[in-house]
């Protein structure tokens, strides 16, 4: 079958009214022209569902009241209508049932982070993707950055030496005042651990950062050494998060995370020291990479330039000068998954190791990294294994 003649078709669940990164995907999976957006269950408010597929455009016997009907009905379309994947945009409580249910319809799946709502499921997972073969991506969309991804290749290439120390920040102040009692939707369930899991900030931006870390530099964390807070009242969850680091290579590093840090929007940040050389990235300010070397003028690199490589210009859609951002890199991880299920879609598939996309094991990595802060934090902060 060739699945390049066609558009592949994409049903999602969650995104509905009220939600904010529902929207961010289908922008982001519409951005290249390659997906269509044809069946979804956008809440478990069936109104709120039918509201939205209007809104979309939708077939209304395509809009379903649960992702279990969803599911069963488009797996039992013929061939060229069923949806090729679906993508979850929930609360990370009811990822791991949605996933497994497409999963076992034979539909691949492109998931929010953090995978999954406890460790044990994330495990359950990794061998259910691993016994259907199918495809499975992972959005952590920072990934998807053309400076993100060359500063990647510059670790790989074996250019910057071994890493000695790196600092990676992502503070915010999105929770500095109780929206959740004022009825936030985003608030309420990231504040909510029966709906967000064991860790609030640590699960919300904490996974980006263990993921963009161990992505650029190539160096897992081995063990870490946390210190969570909880400052506004009436929260039961994380707020604020220091660590230490130490890294396979023999490494150290620092993460400090916040969602009550005042002033701050979404300052993602990463400085990577090694013996060659070090890198330095911020999310707000993503077009740009900074790249020192000892005794050396300092170079900042812009996204587009012709002097960077064939990786970054791959995720790169407009000449230099014109800003990228959040949407594109966003879009980048979508490119990736529709290339894997095409091949798979033509007999092809590819190997795990092929995908250029954050995988169902970056998910697994997510969690464990979420439990090893809570349990070190919780035990007084000792030093946790990581794997």
């Amino acid at each position: 079958m060739d699945s390049w003649k066609r558009k592949l078709r994409m049903g999602m669940v969650g995104g509905g009214q009220g939600a904010f990164i529902g929207a961010v995907h289908r922008i982001a999976a519409s951005l290249d022209g390659q997906v269509e957006l044809v069946a979804g269950c956008f809440s478990r408010d069936f109104e709120n569902t039918k509201t939205t597929g209007k809104q979309l455009y939708l077939d209304p016997k395509r809009c379903y009241k649960s992702f279990q009907d969803m599911a069963e009905a488009e797996a039992g379309l013929p061939e060229e209508q069923r949806i090729d994947f679906v993508s979850i945009v929930t609360p990370n409580k009811s990822h791991f049932p949605i996933a497994k249910t497409f999963l076992e319809a034979g539909i691949h799946v492109v998931c929010d982070k953090p995978m999954t709502f406890t460790l044990d499921e994330a495990k359950q997972l990794v061998e259910l993707v691993e016994n259907t073969g199918l495809v499975f991506a992972l959005t952590h969309n920072y990934t998807g950055n053309p400076l993100v991804r060359y500063a990647r290749e510059l670790f790989q290439s074996g250019k910057m030496g071994t890493l000695r120390k790196v600092i990676i920040e992502y503070l915010q102040d999105f929770l500095m005042y109780p929206h959740e009692k004022e009825g936030m939707k985003q608030a309420v369930w990231r504040t909510d651990p029966s709906q967000a899991g064991l860790g609030g900030t640590l699960g919300d931006v904490g996974s980006h950062c263990i993921n963009l870390l161990e992505y650029i530099t190539g160096d897992p964390v081995v063990q870490l050494c946390a210190d969570k807070s909880t400052f506004l009242p009436d929260r039961e969850l994380d707020e604020d998060a220091n660590i230490l680091l130490r890294l396979k290579g023999g490494g150290k590093g620092i993460m400090t995370i916040s969602q009550i840090a005042t002033g701050e929007e979404n300052a993602m940040r990463l400085r990577a020291y090694a013996s060659e050389g070090a890198v330095r990235w911020a999310q707000e300010n993503p077009n740009y990479l900074d790249v020192f070397r000892y005794g050396k003028e300092r170079q900042t690199l812009t996204r587009a330039s012709g002097y960077l490589s064939d990786v970054a210009a791959d995720a790169t859609r407009i000449p230099v000068g014109h800003p990228e951002g959040f949407l594109e890199a966003f879009a980048n991880i979508y490119v990736g998954a529709v290339q894997a299920i095409r091949r798979y879609i033509d007999g092809k598939p590819m190997k795990t190791e092929e995908y250029n996309f954050p995988t169902v094991y970056d998910g697994l990595r997510g969690m464990a990294f979420i439990y090893a802060a809570v349990e070190s934090s919780e035990k007084g902060s000792v030093w946790v294994d990581l794997g």
